[in-house]
Order: C-alpha cells, then structure tokens, then sequence
C-alpha cells in the first residue's frame, strides 16, 4: 500500500513537471511572438531621397513613432521603382500616384492620404515665352509616368500642342541645375525650387503662366489587405499626418521647430534647413498642401485629371473612387 502511494506520487509529480513545462514553452512561445510582432516595422518607400519638401513628412513620423510606431524607410531613384517596390511586397507603403498601375495590377492598392498636390511651373530660358511655344520642344521632366510627366499629357491636350524629346531627370533641384547649366531650355519644376530660381537668376530664365491644379503629386498608398491587416499603424501614421498637416497651415515654423537634428531632415546643409519657414509659408499660401489629407475632393481630381493624362484608360464616368482610394483611415483620424 504504501508503496503504491509513493509509486502514485512519483507519477504525479512526473505529470506536474511535464505539464509545467508545456506550460512555460507555451508562455514562451507566446511572448516571443507578441514580441516578433511588437518588433516588425513598416517599411516605406520613399520616391526621392529626403529634401525640404518631405520636412513635414518626417515630423509626422517623429510624432508617429512617439505614440508607438516602429517603421524604416528606403529612397529610392525614382517612383517608378517605390511603386514596383510596394507591388512585389519588398516594401509596404508609398509615395506616389501609381494610378496607371492600380488600375493594370491585380493587388489591391489604395490611397489614403494626399501628400502634395500637383502645384508644378513650367520654366524655361528666354527662348520661350508661353507654353504654346514649347510645341515642338524637347522637355526635361521629373519620371515617366510621374506627376510632371501627366503635367505634359495635360498641357499638350488642353492647348493642342505637342513637345518634343521627353528626358528624365528625377528631382527638381537637379532639373533647375540642369537649365541652369544650359543642358535643357524647359523644364517643369515644384514651387520651391520654381522660387528659388526666380530669387538668383530671375533675369534669365521664364516662367511660363500655368493652369491651376488640385491633383495629387505625391500620395501615401499600399496594397488593401495589408493596409487592413495592420489597421492600428496605419491609423498611428494617418493621424500623426493630419495633426501635422493641420498644425503648418496655422503655424508653418513647427515644421522647423519640430524637425529632430538628428534625423535625415536636421542633417540636410543649413542654408536648407534656414529655408524651411519660407518654404512651408510659401507653399500654404501657394495650396501645396491639403490640411485635410485630401478625401473624395482629391480622389475626384485625380480620376479627372489622370484620366485626361492617359494614366487611366476607360470612360472617366466607369472609374470608381474605392477603386483607387482607401478612405476609412482618413476619416477615423478626423474623428
């Protein structure tokens, strides 16, 4: 009998431990997986490295990362390359206006914010004088398929001209330096860099009168099930957009006074960062910016005036704006 008992505790206490350990290799197991998933940043691909005009971009992120997002980003050449980037899955979300791919690819990408608009000025040296003269003219604009290169599709069809060679050269401070130089007679340009070369060689070059526009140049867009799979970041990143897309319209100096010294925008050279109050004063007053993020006003804009640049293909009245835009984050955020 009293062997017995010992032989049913020897069981007992064998059964406990093993039970015990099931126990911590399931605690374990759980706690490296909440950690792996605590761990996992967003990976964002930049279409251009960073530059006064992503000043605002980065201070977002700042306040992102202070209300718990984890994220990295990579600069890519141009946003051909950023988009491809978010197709294939290297990346997960963009910058761009992939509207010709949205509607070619079978991954559901999908906007949901409204970076910059299409506030572009086409400059030119004194050969030229009007847009109507550049019919016939080689260009340098920015990307094919970019927001400059739509810019061209939609003057050449509302005036009936045509240019001429198409070149690309990503970065508008680098198309400037390229007219500057004499490697290019026009060119089309961002406000900044448009303000810019009217401040130092103004004499020598034009600027050619514009047609308004409320486009997208630049939009924050990734593929929907990955967007709706990480529906806490993505709401952390779209509200830490909107409070400080919101807070410049009223104050453009947060956007100097905010930028961490030590971070991709405080190493830029001084002479830029001494520039940021005018710039984001200039693009306010010039409507760069929406400070809402742009929504259905946007998107609406952007089917018109893509699809009048042949990025999309249809009749205008067949495109659907949940085809191309995600809206709920945005909306959650003005809440």
């Amino acid at each position: 009998m009293k062997k017995d008992i010992i032989k049913s505790n020897v069981i007992a206490n064998l059964v406990f431990k093993k039970l015990t350990l099931i126990v911590m290799s399931l605690l374990l197991t759980t706690f490296v997986m909440v950690g792996s998933l605590q761990a996992a940043k967003i990976r964002i691909a930049l279409a251009e490295t960073p530059s006064d005009e992503l000043a605002a971009f980065f201070v977002a992120l700042d306040r992102a990362k202070a209300n718990g997002l984890n994220y990295e980003w990579t600069a890519f050449a141009d946003e051909e390359l950023a988009i491809q980037a978010i197709l294939s899955g290297q990346m997960d979300i963009g910058f761009g206006t992939p509207y010709s791919a949205m509607q070619r690819s079978k991954a559901p990408v999908r906007i949901i914010f409204q970076l910059s608009k299409l506030k572009f000025f086409p400059v030119s040296s004194k050969k030229y004088s009007s847009l109507n003269d550049l019919n016939g003219q080689p260009i340098l604009l920015h990307s094919r398929g970019g927001g400059t290169d739509s810019i061209a599709n939609v003057i050449e069809d509302k005036l009936g001209i045509k240019f001429g060679k198409r070149s690309y050269v990503s970065g508008s401070s680098n198309r400037i330096v390229a007219l500057v130089a004499g490697q290019a007679d026009a060119t089309i340009v961002d406000m900044s860099n448009k303000n810019k070369l009217v401040r130092t060689h103004g004499n020598k070059f034009n600027v050619l009168p514009m047609f308004d526009v409320d486009a997208s140049d630049e939009a924050l867009f990734a593929n929907l099930n990955w967007i709706k799979a990480n529906a806490k970041d993505v709401d952390i990143f779209v509200k830490a957009l909107l409070s400080v897309y919101q807070d410049f319209h009223k104050d453009p100096t947060i956007i100097r006074r905010e930028t961490n010294p030590d971070g991709p925008i405080g190493q830029l050279p001084k002479e830029v960062l001494g520039e940021l109050d005018g710039f984001y004063t200039e693009a306010v007053a010039g409507g760069l910016y929406d400070p809402n993020g742009g929504g259905e006003k946007a998107a609406m804009a952007d089917l018109e005036w893509y699809h009048k640049a042949g990025h999309l293909t249809g009749k205008l009245s067949d495109l659907k704006i949940d085809d191309f835009w995600y809206m709920k984050p945005l909306k959650d955020a003005t809440k």
